[in-house]
């Protein structure tokens, strides 16, 4: 399919995102990827909007990701989607038997009649042939937008799906496995949910992310479908023959005391359990990665930086390789999906105690949301630190978790669970 192109000026690129945003949400599919203008290493636009599809996948695990390829291989143009959590059953023989509140599809990708890039003060808009008339009239359209409208929310009633003395129970367990050797790692989350909930999901979406401004912000929309996320983290990048994967593992919370925030950093940066923690996990990228980098091409780029953010510090490294042009790009997904930061070491044991401990099917949590490109280059985010809402059936979801290692003390764990989820509290009341 042909695109054509156009190429805007905008005086004040913040709030043309915000008039984008307001426009697309008349569409029925609609994927905003934000920057926030965080500076990053591996950044290709400061925003991307993707709306109206023309042709779209959505399918559960079985086969998921030779769909997708099929799909991504036929199309060769921008594809935007999510990949759930629960495809590691179309990798793996496991399963997923939780209970799911939500009923997301396993897998969704559209392919967007209307595409937005936006760098600096320019947007470039890129149009399916079939609608490229629509141009001129609908940057004007978007110019013109107001605020979007604040309705009068019910008051949302949020429960925790596991009680703190299941929860301690639950760890306690873990570390039982872990003292068996059975993983050295699991990633342990939990789930708060609400019944009955009704939301403006623009507006939670546009508080969620002032209060933590990330490189990968995230509004998604499928029909009744929504994503609202400020995840910090990237889970892969493909840039020609190049692969780029960044996990997050570490986490210390922000001071208003600029000498005390400083010392938070260097405690950060010394404490020898989160240091543990994310090293385990990059072995773990690093062999992921090994699957289809040319020999000898996976190298640690950087090892636990530290990053700060609006809410709290975070320790994050960079591993990167390189693969034949031959590679597709599902191939290279597939063999790394789910991403490490989110399951343990090693991963299928990690995976299979996860399912066990857990209540709740993951879904889309800790599952992916990004694009491909027509040539097959990829961006994809890891989808923590989000809001999941079923406007249908009004429920609403958000979990968090946490790192379970050997040093790990079940009451520090819950209280690094509840600092996470701190900032969706915040919104939702």
């Amino acid at each position: 399919m042909l695109r054509a192109t156009k190429i805007f000026f905008i005086e004040h690129p913040e709030i043309f995102k915000q008039k984008l945003l307001i426009w697309a949400n008349q569409f029925r599919e609609v994927v905003f990827l934000d920057s926030n203008n965080y500076h990053q290493k591996y950044s290709n636009y400061d925003a991307v909007l993707a709306v109206d599809a023309f042709t779209s996948i959505k399918t559960d695990y079985f086969n998921a990701f030779e769909d997708l390829h099929q799909y991504q291989t036929h199309t060769k143009d921008w594809l935007f989607g999510y990949l759930s959590y629960d495809l590691k059953n179309d990798t793996e023989a496991l399963t997923s038997k939780n209970f799911d509140g939500l009923a997301f599809p396993d897998l969704f990708f559209f392919q967007p009649k209307k595409l937005f890039f936006l760098k600096g003060n320019q947007v470039e808009m890129e149009y399916l042939n079939l609608c490229d008339d629509e141009m001129d009239d609908d940057f004007y359209e978007i110019l013109k937008e107001g605020r979007w409208k604040v309705e009068d929310d019910r008051e949302i009633k949020i429960q925790q799906r596991i009680s703190k003395e299941a929860y301690l129970q639950k760890v306690t367990k873990m570390l039982e496995y872990i003292h068996h050797g059975d993983i050295y790692e699991a990633n342990f989350c939990m789930e708060f949910f609400a019944k009955d909930a009704l939301i403006n999901p623009i507006e939670i979406y546009q508080k969620l992310n002032a209060i933590s401004q990330p490189p990968f912000a995230v509004y998604f929309k499928n029909n009744h479908q929504f994503l609202l996320s400020a995840s910090p983290e990237r889970y892969l990048k493909r840039e020609g023959t190049k692969v780029i994967s960044q996990p997050i593992k570490g986490t210390a919370r922000r001071n208003s005391d600029p000498i005390l925030d400083e010392q938070s950093k260097v405690d950060l940066e010394n404490n020898p359990k989160e240091r543990a923690e994310n090293i385990m996990i990059v072995d773990l990228v690093r062999n992921d990665l090994s699957r289809t980098a040319a020999k000898g091409s996976v190298e640690v780029e950087e090892l636990c930086g530290i990053y700060t953010f609006k809410q709290v510090h975070q320790m994050i490294s960079t591993i990167v390789s390189q693969v034949e042009n031959t590679t597709s790009a599902v191939e290279i997904i597939k063999t790394t999906f789910p991403m490490g930061s989110m399951t343990g070491a090693p991963k299928i044991s990690a995976m299979k105690i996860i399912e066990e401990l857990e209540e709740t099917k993951r879904g889309l949590y800790s599952g992916a949301i990004g694009y491909f490109s027509p040539d097959g280059d990829f961006d994809f985010n890891v989808v923590i630190r989000s809001i999941l809402y079923n406007s249908k059936n009004q429920y609403l979801s958000f979990s968090v978790g946490s790192a379970i290692t050997s040093e790990a003390t079940p009451e520090g764990e819950y209280e690094e669970c509840l600092l996470k989820a701190k900032a969706m509290f915040d919104v939702l009341n």
